[in-house]
């Protein structure tokens, strides 16, 4: 068994652990605020795998990567461009997109180990998305296919250099806004108060759900998953957001894709570890599952 450094990089903290046997135990060692800079993420990452003897890195980074190429990290510029497998020589170095990575983990050990095409959504402060086809996980031209947030259902919307319409109005900076708009402090609020039966609290997230559905059936109508995944925060709010979203969803698709399962992911916040560990482990073809 080769001995994985596996890291998760966010825009806000990093979260590393030593892969050498049980993917399924396999927890964050080590939880910290990310780098500042390249040469601060350099040092600590050597560090690591330094320390854990490690002969293989699997990263799951927050953005566009192409091959073990970087190419546009909104939230840690300074890896912008940056090319992992030549910063580390003496590791062999997997690298993907988190939510790629995360649904890597699913698609080989979680809640889509039986199914040869899946959808993911990572639904937090913002939307990640990744795909599974023919046990695949899908990359493109450059290593941005799938990227959902930006599915728009507004032909009106004017677009936003940054970020996609579907990430403006159903990611969970969204339900932050619609919250303050009814007195209340954040998305989790809004939704506890939806979940007990709020009139103004379930209006806000029903259309919030219905906009999800909506846009989602595009993606299924296409890819035809046999499953949809969704980790991040609002995987614990799938009782309040499902119904909405999935009656919208159904509306949208043909009869033979009504039955679409929507269901949160088995490792939860863990997926994106997990999927670097088991990157890392299968090197440069890590995108092949079945």
């Amino acid at each position: 068994m080769t001995r994985v450094l596996a890291i998760d990089l966010g825009g806000t903290n990093l979260r590393a652990a030593l892969h050498t046997g049980d993917i399924g135990a396999l927890a964050p060692q080590v939880r910290e605020p990310a780098p500042a800079s390249l040469d601060a993420f350099v040092m600590r990452a050597r560090a690591l795998a330094v320390a854990g003897e490690a002969k293989a890195l699997g990263l799951a980074a927050p953005g566009l990567t192409e091959g073990s190429v970087c190419r546009w990290i909104p939230n840690l510029p300074w890896l912008d461009g940056v090319d992992i497998q030549a910063l580390f020589p003496g590791l062999r170095v997997a690298v993907g997109n988190d939510a790629q990575i995360a649904l890597l983990a699913e698609a080989a050990e979680g809640a889509a180990k039986d199914v040869s095409d899946a959808i993911l959504l990572a639904i937090g402060t913002g939307i990640g998305s990744a795909v599974l086809a023919n046990g695949r996980i899908v990359a493109g031209a450059q290593g941005g296919a799938c990227s959902f947030g930006w599915a728009c259902a507004d032909a009106e919307d004017q677009g936003d250099e940054r970020s996609g319409w579907l990430e403006r109005v159903a990611s969970g900076r969204a339900l932050d806004a619609l919250a303050s708009q009814v007195g209340l402090a954040n998305g989790g609020e809004l939704i506890a108060s939806a979940r007990a039966g709020q009139p103004a609290a379930l209006t806000a997230v029903e259309e919030t759900a219905r906009r999800l559905g909506a846009a989602l059936a595009g993606a299924v109508a296409l890819l035809d998953p046999g499953v949809i995944l969704v980790s991040g925060g609002l995987a614990d709010a799938l009782d309040v957001i499902a119904p909405p979203l999935l009656a919208a969803l159904r509306r949208q698709v043909p009869p033979h894709l009504r039955g679409i399962e929507l269901k949160p992911g088995k490792f939860g916040s863990r997926a994106g570890l997990v999927g670097a560990a088991l990157a890392g482990q299968a090197g440069s073809g890590w995108r092949q599952i079945r």
